[in-house]
């Protein structure tokens, strides 16, 4: 025999749906901030659109114009860039060959700055070698494909390690670039602390014909790690 209740109608009935009550309840307080606010459900919608991308700008993405032509040829002076702010925040680390923003005050200026991740903790870093090209970790390193046309790889010689938690950068075009090279008898030795790292850059959005993604350079794949012990705070 069939022991199972079944459902009656007072069953049914005796449950309203409650996801239903919600949704109206919802619906009847958007309407009332709607009927608060000067310009009713628009001021809202541009409200909410606003709040959005205050937290899109916050904790995501961030658009940063380019000041100088450090960068050149690949970003030019008035370039818009996307700067991803969750490249680092949940236990990646900024690589060689990245473009990142950091905050560089306290040791390169009270501003953001924009350049290319040329040495990261423990790594050993040289300029220059025979045929005039950096070295990391023993490794020659080719810049053609980003370095500025008719640049050298540096003007000034240095033979620095990277301590723990930092990172030796470079501007693309060299003899137009204030980066680590410039900075190496200030506090901190020219270093950025990863810390002060804003993000990763990867998307040029504005002028739109030049809307393109930034990659990490092959330039790096064949640098090895940096030798343990080699890196020190």
């Amino acid at each position: 025999m069939d022991t199972e209740a079944q459902p009656t109608e007072r069953d049914r009935s005796s449950h309203p749906d409650s996801s239903g009550a919600e949704g109206r309840s919802r619906s009847a307080f958007t309407a009332r901030v709607a009927e608060w606010l000067p310009g009713g459900r628009i001021t809202l919608t541009v409200l909410a659109c606003l709040a959005f991308l205050l937290l899109l700008n916050a904790f995501v993405v961030q658009p940063f114009e380019i000041p100088s032509g450090s960068m050149e040829q690949r970003l030019r002076i008035g370039d818009r860039v996307l700067v991803n702010k969750l490249a680092y925040r949940f236990g990646a680390q900024p690589r060689r060959g990245d473009v990142v923003v950091f905050d560089g005050t306290g040791y390169f200026g009270d501003a953001d700055y924009i350049k290319r991740v040329a040495g990261v903790g423990g790594d050993h870093v040289v300029c220059c070698d025979k045929e005039g090209r950096i070295e990391v970790n023993g490794r020659a390193v080719d810049e053609t494909a980003f370095l500025y046309p008719g640049d050298s790889a540096s003007s000034v010689p240095f033979d620095v390690v990277v301590p723990a938690g930092r990172l030796f950068v470079l501007g693309d075009h060299r003899s137009d670039s204030s980066d680590s090279r410039d900075h190496l008898g200030s506090p901190g030795g020219g270093m950025v602390p990863v810390d002060d790292v804003i993000g990763r850059a990867d998307w040029i959005v504005w002028p739109y014909d030049r809307w393109t993604r930034l990659t990490r350079p092959s330039a790096y794949a064949r640098v090895p790690a940096a030798p343990a012990g080699d890196a020190h705070g």
